[in-house]
């Protein structure tokens, strides 16, 4: 039997497109095995957000040939689709497929031999179609990411990914219930709604939006959770908040984009909203579902962003009060406005920066999950903690990460939990009805 390993780097849609490319592989007859093993076929699914994510993908491009000098080498995803010719001239690479034709990964390969080389890269930004890439089966999992949209049409001036993943395409409405309901058969409790920009979903459909989306997926039965990844401010209007606030399977936790809490910054950024905006639409959030759990993403040393800048945003961060908070170091990204701003960032300021918003991000998680302290909240539970097999963690609705005492029997389940007691990045619970 012939056999195929994949290697993915980047975020939850990468990480999609590999199982769905995955099972390509296994329906032709391949036995798909991990990563650092040897294998026939090594395909890298690549990310491009940072230059390290680049250094990254070659690193694993030389490793898995250097693990099979005969093994064919297919280099997917957006490193490959915004460097094609770069990624061309790395010794061993076989086929480059980019962000598109993945769904024809395996024929492709199959067609060349050890010693020829095939750039099948589109040009992304004339792609008008999603290409469809379903998983009928996904492995040791209770919780089922399900992509739904492709590309971005925002063009943040510091992200490389428009580039990369081309203009908002919509996935058929009918194949992503169809999918859902395969799911659900398969013993799944909670979708993941996710994409690259999914708040964009529709746009280029003349009858369906978002919204729609989560009220179908909300009347699949055995579907108990649906939750949405990272979504823009601008998606949530007053109206799409009156309409989540009546569906009770819809998780009480929104992943909202901020990156700067100071205007100057976003305007520098070509983020599409104002800090005003931004708080009023966490305001009637709250306003609406009590308890929900407000997370977000923050750049600190953008390009320009003074100390007065980098303050402003402290404070923005603490009235927000958010539950959970990932800090990142703006990277320059050649190819976006961004890397060609003056008034870049030292390194050494970057770090200081960084270090503090952290601070300030585990303190405000800690507040926010010292509310939920001896209350019982419901829990997805989903694996081991750190391989110990008496020791069981899973996620509440608000995304608080629980751990009890438990076996594997407990995954799939959500059980009631009586939150007891702060460790780290998890609460200690303890099961109500054992």
């Amino acid at each position: 039997m012939k056999t195929v390993a994949f290697y993915t780097l980047g975020c939850k849609v990468n990480q999609y497109d590999t199982e769905a490319m995955a099972e390509l592989f296994e329906k032709r007859g391949y036995k798909v095995v991990d990563s650092h093993e040897f294998a026939d076929i090594y395909v890298i699914n690549t990310c491009t957000v940072t230059n390290l994510s680049d250094r990254k993908s070659r690193q694993f491009i030389r490793r898995a040939k250097k693990k099979n000098p005969k093994a064919k080498i297919v280099v997917a995803g957006c490193y490959a689709q915004t460097a094609s010719e770069e990624v061309l001239k790395i010794e061993g690479v076989n086929l480059i497929i980019g962000t598109n034709k993945r769904n024809e990964i395996v024929e492709l390969i199959e067609a060349i031999d050890i010693d020829e080389k095939a750039n099948h890269v589109d040009n992304i930004m004339k792609i008008d179609e999603f290409e469809e890439l379903s998983i009928e089966k996904i492995k040791g999992k209770t919780r089922a990411f399900l992509k739904i949209q492709e590309g971005c049409n925002q063009f943040c001036s510091y992200c490389i990914i428009p580039y990369a993943r081309g203009p908002v395409r919509s996935r058929k409405f009918e194949n992503i219930i169809s999918e859902v309901k395969r799911l659900s058969k398969n013993g799944f409790k909670e979708i993941v709604l996710t994409g690259i920009h999914i708040a964009s979903y529709g746009k280029d459909l003349k009858d369906k939006n978002l919204i729609d989306v989560i009220k179908a997926v909300h009347g699949v039965e055995g579907i108990e959770r649906i939750r949405l990844s990272s979504v823009e401010p601008n998606l949530i209007t007053e109206k799409f908040i009156e309409e989540i606030k009546l569906l009770p399977k819809f998780c009480n936790h929104l992943h909202l984009s901020l990156q700067s809490g100071c205007d100057e910054t976003l305007k520098r950024m070509n983020r599409k909203y104002t800090t005003e905006e931004y708080r009023n639409i966490v305001l009637n959030l709250r306003k609406a579902i009590p308890d929900i759990a407000i997370t977000t993403d923050i750049i600190v040393g953008f390009p320009g962003e003074t100390d007065e800048e980098f303050n402003t945003t402290c404070k923005f961060v603490k009235e927000i009060n958010f539950s959970q908070i990932h800090v990142f170091k703006y990277s320059p990204r050649k190819g976006t406005p961004a890397a060609k701003f003056k008034n870049q960032v030292h390194p050494n300021i970057k770090n200081l920066r960084s270090e503090k918003m952290i601070k300030i991000a585990d303190d405000l998680m800690l507040k926010y999950r010292k509310r939920f302290i001896d209350k019982t909240l419901d829990v997805l539970f989903e694996d081991r903690l750190n391989n110990d097999k008496n020791i069981i963690t899973g996620l509440t609705t608000n995304y608080i990460n629980v751990a009890v005492e438990g076996n594997e029997d407990f995954v799939g389940k959500i059980i009631p939990v009586k939150l007891k007691k702060i460790k780290k990045d998890v609460i200690i619970g303890e099961i109500i009805n054992k």
